[in-house]
């Protein structure tokens, strides 16, 4: 997949699709469906899907008679998410609701770094366990706290300097005694967690960098305050103060660091 500059009309779901999914996401959703072990009477729903990773790993793994559902929130990143795979059943809906029917289950259920952006997580996890059918089996991934990735927090560190404090929903559940005992409280069983690592290249640091830096100003109080033109502004400030961990941090003309994330799974 190109790591090109994006284009400017690209809208945010988009360039997550084209740039992110590819080098980050991917490796972990293949990780996490491997952990499922998926058999060719599974049906499949992905919540908190965005552009469809996940969804479109269980498709290549079962083949085209499965059924697999995408819910996701955001009408954007579904529309992607059709775009990529016109096979799947994408629908909009809230985790704490999903749109599913009243004589509908699933065997198998996925939230690929869904969960720790939901406020409430009890509440989640206790609609996850609804649709699911008996003995159906769930994996969940949160990444880690940040003080456990030492090459993101020297980037919301850089990021910091320009926006003040960031609080960064990406790493706010990664606790892996958290995880397991929100999904004892909500009746799954049978539950494990563990941690997964990979090394993210990405052939063009300071692109991820600026993108990076656009969604964590976001997070903080200043950043909430700007206009778009003064985000971009600042992720390209953030980007080139972020040039000598960039150096540091190529190998072979890419840009590598170590990611994890903890997978959880449980049955219902």
């Amino acid at each position: 997949m190109s790591e090109a500059q994006p284009s400017p009309s690209l809208t945010f779901p988009e360039i997550y699709e084209r740039v992110l999914v590819g080098p980050l996401f991917r490796p972990f959703a293949e990780r996490l469906i491997a952990r499922l072990q998926l058999r060719p009477a599974d049906s499949v729903i992905d919540v908190a899907c965005g552009t469809g990773i996940v969804a479109r790993v269980a498709r290549e793994t079962l083949g085209p008679a499965a059924t697999i559902v995408g819910v996701d929130v955001a009408p954007p990143m579904l529309a992607v998410a059709r775009t990529a795979d016109a096979t799947i059943d994408w629908r909009e809906g809230n985790v704490l609701s999903l749109p599913v029917a009243a004589n509908e289950s699933f065997t198998v259920l996925t939230c690929h770094q869904g969960l720790q952006f939901f406020p409430d997580k009890i509440g989640a996890a206790r609609e996850i366990r609804r649709v699911l059918s008996p003995g159906g089996r769930v994996a969940l991934a949160t990444w880690r706290s940040l003080r456990d990735l030492p090459v993101a927090r020297e980037l919301n560190d850089i990021a910091e300097r320009h926006v003040g404090t960031i609080v960064d929903m990406r790493h706010s559940f990664g606790e892996a005694s958290a995880l397991e005992a929100l999904l004892v409280e909500a009746g799954l069983r049978e539950v494990h967690v563990e941690t997964i690592s990979h090394d993210v290249r990405f052939a063009d640091g300071a692109l991820f960098a600026r993108l990076n830096a656009m969604a964590v100003i976001g997070m903080s109080e200043r950043g909430r305050g700007m206009t778009e033109a003064e985000r971009a502004q600042v992720a390209d400030r953030i980007a080139i103060n972020a040039q000598e961990l960039i150096s540091r941090q190529t190998r072979n003309g890419a840009f590598v660091f170590p990611l994890a994330t903890h997978v959880a799974t449980a049955r219902a």
